[in-house]
C-alpha cells in the first residue's frame, strides 16, 4: 500500500489501510441493497400484482415509485450529507430504509406498497450519496482508487442483476414479500459495521438548505416521470400528459436559473459545467433509460411467455451478473490507470448495444441459449466496462465540501434515467402490443380463447422488441456522448511511493 502521512508509523498505516478496506465492505453492502432494490421486486412483481390486484397500467409504479423518489431527492440527500456529515447521514438512511422495507413487505393493498416503495426511495436518497462520497474521500491513491471503484462499479452495475436473482430465490421458496423483508437484516449488519468502521470529517452545520431548489428540482423530475407514465393510458397528446411534461421541463429550467442566484445552491453549477463530469452524468442517464425498462420486459418475458418459475427466471440473469463483475473488476479496474476513460466507456456501450440488439429478435418460441444468454453476456460485460469509469471520472478531483452533492448527481442520473426509461419504454411496449393485437386479431376469432391468447402473446413480445429497439437507439446516443464529451486522457504519471494525491482519511 502507498505510504501514509508524515509521522504515521508503518504499523498504524497498515491498520488504517485494513480498516479502510473493511469500511469499503460496509459501503458496498449498503450500495448493493440500494441498487438491487430497484430490480429485486421485478421477479416478484407478477406474484405481487396478483396478490394485491394491481392493474397492468399501474404495475410499473412498484418500480417507479422507488426510483422516482430516490432520484428526485438525491440532490437534497447529497447536500444534507455535506452539511451534517456523511457517516451520520449514511446511518440514518440505513435505519429508515429498513423500516420502509418492513412496511412494504407487510402491504395489504397497492397504495400501501407504492407508498412504502416511495419511502424506501427517500431514505435511499440519503444513503447512496453518503456511501459514494465516503468512498471518494477514503481512497485517494490512484491504485487503491482503481481497485475500490472496480468493486463499487461491479456492485452499481451488477446490483440490478443480483436483485433479479435474489428476487427469484425469495419468491420461489418464501414469498414475494421477502424481497422487501430481506433488507432489514442487511441494513442491520451495515449499521453495526458503519458504527465501528466508518469515519468522516465534521459536516458544515452553518450552511442552509436550498428549499426553493428542492421544490423546483424534485417537482420537475416528478412531473416528467409521471407524464411519461400517464402517456400509455391517456395518449401522448392528452392535455394532462402535455402539461406534466412541459411543466416539468419548465420547472427544471427555472431550477437551473435559481441555482445561479441562490446563496446556498442545491447543485452548484460549477459541478456540471465541467465537460467530462457532465458527459459522465449524461452517459449514466442514457444507459439506465435503456436498461431498466429492458430488465422489466425480460423478467415478464421469461415468466409469462416462456413459463419460467420465479427461481428459474432469477437464475437466468446470472450470466449478466458474471459479465458485469468481469467487466468492472478484471477489465476496467485493471486498465483505468493506463487508458483514457472513454477508451473503456465507448467499447462497453457498444457491447451493451449489441446485447440489446440480440434481444430485439425475441419471439414467443425463442431459446434461452441462442437469444438470451449471448445478449446477457454482452450486456453484462458492457455495463461493467462502463459504470466503473463513469463513476470514477465523475467524482475525480471534487472538493471535499462538494463530494456529497457530486455523488448525489451521479446517482440522480442513474435513478432518474431508470424512472424515465421504465415509464417511457413500458408505454411504448404497451402501446405497440395493443396496436398489434388490434391489427391481427380477426373479429370472428374474438370468442376463441386459444386464438386470443396466441395473438396476445405475439403482440406482447412484439411490444417488447419495439421498445428494446428504442433502447438500442438510446444506447448509441450514449456512445456519441461518451466519445465526444468525456475527453480527459489517461493518467500521465504515477504517484511516487510514500505520497498521496489528497489528504489522508
Amino acid at each position: 500500500m502507498p505510504g501514509g502521512p508524515p509521522g504515521v508509523p508503518p504499523q498504524a498505516e497498515s491498520a488504517q489501510d485494513v480498516h479502510r478496506w473493511w469500511g469499503l465492505v460496509v459501503i458496498a453492502l449498503a450500495q448493493l441493497m440500494v441498487v438491487l432494490d430497484a430490480t429485486i421486486v421485478n421477479i416478484a412483481l407478477p406474484s405481487a400484482q396478483r396478490d394485491l390486484h394491481i392493474s397492468d397500467a399501474n404495475r410499473q409504479w412498484v418500480i417507479t415509485a422507488y426510483t422516482l423518489a430516490f432520484g428526485g431527492l438525491l440532490l437534497l440527500g447529497g447536500r444534507i450529507a455535506d452539511f451534517v456529515g456523511r457517516k451520520r447521514t449514511f446511518l440514518i438512511g440505513l435505519v429508515g430504509f429498513a423500516i420502509a422495507s418492513g412496511i412494504g413487505g407487510a402491504a395489504v393493498n397497492s397504495g400501501m406498497l407504492f407508498g412504502a416503495r416511495a419511502l424506501q426511495g427517500m431514505f435511499a436518497a440519503l444513503l447512496a450519496p453518503s456511501a459514494l462520497s465516503l468512498l471518494t474521500t477514503s481512497f485517494t491513491d490512484p491504485k487503491e482508487r482503481a481497485r475500490a471503484f472496480g468493486i463499487y462499479g461491479a456492485i452499481a452495475g451488477g446490483g440490478a442483476a443480483i436483485g433479479l436473482i435474489l428476487g427469484g430465490v425469495l419468491t420461489e421458496f418464501l414469498d414475494w414479500r421477502w424481497c422487501l423483508y430481506v433488507n432489514v437484516p442487511i441494513a442491520g449488519i451495515a449499521v453495526l459495521g458503519g458504527l465501528s468502521l466508518l469515519h468522516d470529517r465534521a459536516g458544515h452545520h452553518e450552511a442552509r438548505l436550498d428549499i426553493p431548489g428542492v421544490v423546483l428540482g424534485c417537482g420537475g423530475l416528478v412531473a416528467i416521470v409521471y407524464g411519461f407514465s400517464e402517456a400509455e393510458p391517456r395518449g401522448w397528446d392528452d392535455p394532462l400528459v402535455l402539461t406534466l411534461l412541459l411543466g416539468g421541463v419548465a420547472m427544471l429550467a427555472v431550477f437551473v436559473w435559481w441555482q445561479t442566484r441562490s446563496a446556498h445552491p442545491l447543485l452548484p453549477l460549477h459541478i456540471i459545467r465541467d465537460r467530462n463530469r457532465a458527459g459522465c452524468f449524461l452517459t449514466m442517464a442514457l444507459v439506465t433509460i435503456g436498461l431498466f425498462g429492458t430488465f422489466l420486459f425480460l423478467t415478464y418475458y421469461l415468466q409469462t411467455i416462456l413459463g419460467y418459475s420465479p427461481l428459474k427466471a432469477g437464475l437466468a440473469f446470472l450470466p449478466m451478473t458474471v459479465g458485469i463483475i468481469v467487466g468492472s473488476t478484471q477489465v476496467s479496474a485493471r486498465l483505468m490507470n493506463h487508458v483514457a476513460p472513454r477508451a473503456l466507456m465507448v467499447p462497453g456501450l457498444l457491447l451493451a448495444a449489441g446485447g440489446l440488439t440480440i434481444l430485439t429478435q425475441l419471439t414467443v418460441h425463442a431459446e434461452y441459449a441462442t437469444h438470451i444468454l449471448p445478449a446477457e453476456l454482452l450486456l453484462g460485460l458492457g455495463m461493467g466496462m462502463t459504470f466503473m469509469p463513469v463513476m470514477a471520472t465523475a467524482t475525480q478531483g471534487v472538493a471535499p465540501g462538494d463530494s456529497g452533492v457530486t455523488s448525489a448527481t451521479v446517482n440522480t442520473s442513474q435513478q432518474v434515467g431508470g424512472s424515465i426509461g421504465t415509464a417511457l419504454l413500458n408505454t411504448i411496449a404497451t402501446s405497440s402490443a395493443t396496436a398489434y393485437v388490434a391489427a391481427h386479431l380477426n373479429p370472428a376469432d374474438a370468442g376463441d380463447p386459444a386464438v386470443v391468447g396466441r395473438v396476445t402473446n405475439v403482440g406482447v413480445v412484439h411490444g417488447y422488441t419495439v421498445a428494446i429497439w428504442w433502447a438500442v437507439a438510446i444506447m448509441l446516443v450514449a456512445v456519441v456522448v461518451a466519445a465526444t464529451m468525456v475527453t480527459v486522457g489517461a493518467p500521465r504519471h504515477r504517484t511516487p511511493r510514500g505520497e498521496r494525491l489528497g489528504p489522508a482519511v
